[in-house]
């Protein structure tokens, strides 16, 4: 939707319905990701694309039919590698589409959601693409709030949706966009039903300050729970492409030159990991970061480095609130020794504020073990 968004806003702002075709599912080697989006207008306009040009025709038409009917439906474009010059798709790949008409009427949230895309707020859009559901129901999920539903005035109807709702906000907080399937009342043991989530968010940012063998190790699991990552030291020696290759980008340049160089996109979903622990370089870097808007600041080192740390940034002006958001020493006690297992402890921290959990082991714990927002 968001490369079509300047189009659909238009129509939809001049109160023309127009018909909208998602891609919600692909197999093998798709010519578009999930989220690959097509509009057609109801003066037949057509914007976006959904296969690169491969089936926009059959889409096309699809559009047409689902503006006049009303009625969203899904459909599989693809089929083997033999036959895929026949229906279009060349590559051999197979797209399952969804294809919705979108109306003031059916989609009283979108602008809502136009609003929030265009800002870079995150926001998720969960639609049922296949099973008992209704096809084409729609649940907009924000990180403090959601509107619509999945199943309304069914019995089931919380329960689905809060399911949802939750999962919804792991998959926005990790900018990831797929399918999940629940049963009837949102029991994430069964399959009876597909929902198709889209995030419309960036994905998160970690920042990883110090090309050391710990840094590869926390470049690695930020890679696994969805971070954009960057790794940066003044050394170009140590900082090599070749030494990280699961981070997003590695950058030489002194780590506080480089954080106040990146201040305007840094946000509440910011991680940092300073993982030098050597005066020279962490003190103006945390002098930096603890004044950014940053969810998390972690520092590595020992309780003495830690307190001969502190005390060097008192020195430099840093106050007592904001040197109350150092994370230090980083992680959380698992008694990790080696950088993999020093990895899942910060991985472990950043996970447990993301979410709000105790840290505790479950078996000490009482009620829901997802928390709602």
């Amino acid at each position: 939707m968001r490369d079509v968004l300047d189009d659909i806003a238009g129509w939809y702002a001049a109160g023309e319905a127009f018909g909208l075709a998602t891609v919600v599912n692909t197999f093998r080697s798709a010519p578009r990701p999930a989220g690959a989006a097509m509009a057609v207008s109801a003066g037949g306009e057509v914007a976006g694309s959904v296969s690169g040009g491969c089936v926009e025709g059959a889409v096309y038409e699809l559009a047409r039919s689902v503006m006049d009917s009303g009625e969203p439906v899904v459909q599989r474009y693809g089929v083997s590698d033999d036959d895929a010059f026949a229906v279009g798709l060349t590559c051999g790949g197979i797209l399952d589409v969804l294809v919705e008409p979108v109306s003031p009427a059916t989609f009283p949230q979108f602008p809502e959601v136009a609003a929030a895309i265009a800002a870079r707020e995150p926001v998720a859009v969960a639609t049922i693409v296949a099973g008992p559901g209704r096809t084409g129901a729609r649940r907009v999920v924000w990180r403090d709030r959601a509107a619509g539903s999945l199943a309304p005035g069914e019995p089931h109807e919380a329960r689905l949706n809060a399911a949802v709702d939750d999962d919804a906000r792991g998959m926005l907080a990790q900018g990831l966009t797929g399918q999940r399937h629940y049963g009837r009342e949102g029991e994430r043991r069964l399959d009876d039903l597909a929902v198709f989530v889209q995030s419309f968010a960036p994905p998160p940012r970690l920042l990883v300050f110090g090309a050391i063998d710990f840094a590869a190790a926390v470049a690695r699991i930020g890679k696994f729970l969805g971070y954009h990552v960057t790794v940066c030291d003044a050394r170009p020696v140590f900082a090599t492409p070749k030494r990280f290759p699961d981070a997003d980008e590695v950058v030489v340049k002194w780590p506080h030159k480089y954080l106040e160089e990146s201040g305007a996109e840094i946000d509440e979903r910011t991680a940092i990991a300073v993982l030098t622990h050597d005066p020279k370089f962490d003190v103006p870097l945390l002098e930096v970061a603890l004044r950014t808007r940053a969810g998390y600041v972690g520092a590595m080192g020992s309780r003495r480095t830690h307190d001969d740390r502190l005390a060097r940034l008192r020195e430099a002006g840093l106050t007592g609130a904001e040197l109350s958001r150092l994370r230090s020493p980083i992680g959380l006690d698992l008694g990790a020794r080696t950088p993999e297992e020093t990895a899942v402890s910060i991985a472990a921290e950043l996970v447990q504020l993301r979410w709000g959990g105790s840290g505790r082991p479950l078996t000490d714990t009482g009620g829901r073990i997802h928390a709602g927002p």
